[in-house]
């Protein structure tokens, strides 16, 4: 009976960490990589490290904040179901919405940050889409595109943080993060769907769309740098993910690891991190 209610128990606990903790490793990458090339990108001479490090945890507080939320409207994997759940769940959301609002509070009272204001509002509208789309049939991948646009959202308010400009080069920085983003889940759902497919004909016939996007992506960038969109550095930021992309299909893969191929995706997320940055340095 002990080891009963103990097993029933430390199930419950698990229930409830997955009720507040964001269990998608993968949305971690996705928001802490662009959160990086905003602040270095951003970097100014009277970088102050008070208002970077007040954005970010005004960042990770509403990232927290969205799955105990989700639990509660009940859109989330892990739904609030007994009185207790809902009470954890509603407690974790009011915390974590607390701290993120006083720090939103701080930046745009004092720190003069009213700009933040227009992100927040695109990331409510992206949360909003999200939450819809996830109500639909065959919509997984098209939602967690639209939840990537919320999140790489930190890239441009990083940057407008560090220079108090919301403007091309903020839009830019958005949109190469999204663009890696989208990369990064596209190839995570290829190789899920397509865990078994061993041959080229049988990859290309579950990842054509991919495969002709990967083709594509490269000289895209380069004809944006061409017209000077971005930088040329910019392309070479892209040059391991596609590579790893493309070389999938020509190469015999063994049985799909999910773990390691999630270590593998934080790895070419760091490796873009580091790269994106140095581009927006050494323009």
């Amino acid at each position: 009976m002990n080891a009963s209610n103990h097993t029933f128990s430390t199930a419950q606990q698990t229930r409830r960490r997955a009720m507040i903790v964001p269990r998608e490793h993968g949305a971690w990458g996705l928001l802490f990589v662009p959160l990086f090339t905003g602040f270095v990108a951003g970097a100014a001479p009277d970088y102050r490290i008070g208002s970077m490090l007040l954005f970010t945890l005004c960042a990770v507080s509403l990232f927290f904040l969205r799955t105990p939320l989700e639990s509660l409207l009940g859109i989330g994997s892990i739904v609030a179901r007994t009185p207790d759940e809902r009470w954890t769940a509603l407690a974790a959301s009011a915390a974590f919405a607390l701290v993120a609002s006083v720090s939103l509070i701080v930046l745009i009272g004092k720190e003069r940050c009213s700009a933040l204001l227009l992100v927040g509002a695109v990331v409510a509208c992206t949360f909003v889409a999200q939450a819809v789309l996830r109500k639909m049939r065959s919509t997984r991948m098209i939602s967690q595109m639209v939840g990537a646009l919320g999140l790489t959202c930190t890239a441009p308010a990083a940057y407008y943080i560090g220079t108090r400009h919301l403007e091309r080069h903020a839009l830019i920085l958005w949109a190469v993060n999204w663009i890696f983003a989208g990369n990064q889940i596209h190839f995570v759902q290829l190789r899920i769907h397509a865990a078994r497919a061993d041959t080229f004909p049988e990859k290309f016939g579950r990842g054509k769309f991919f495969f002709m996007v990967q083709a594509a992506l490269l000289p895209a960038l380069a004809f944006a740098a061409l017209s000077h969109t971005v930088a040329p550095w910019v392309i070479m930021a892209f040059v391991p993910a596609v590579f790893r992309g493309s070389l999938w299909f020509f190469r015999r893969t063994g049985p799909l690891d999910v773990k390691m191929l999630g270590w593998s995706e934080m790895k070419h997320g760091i490796a873009f991190a580091i790269l994106l940055a140095a581009a927006f340095l050494y323009p």
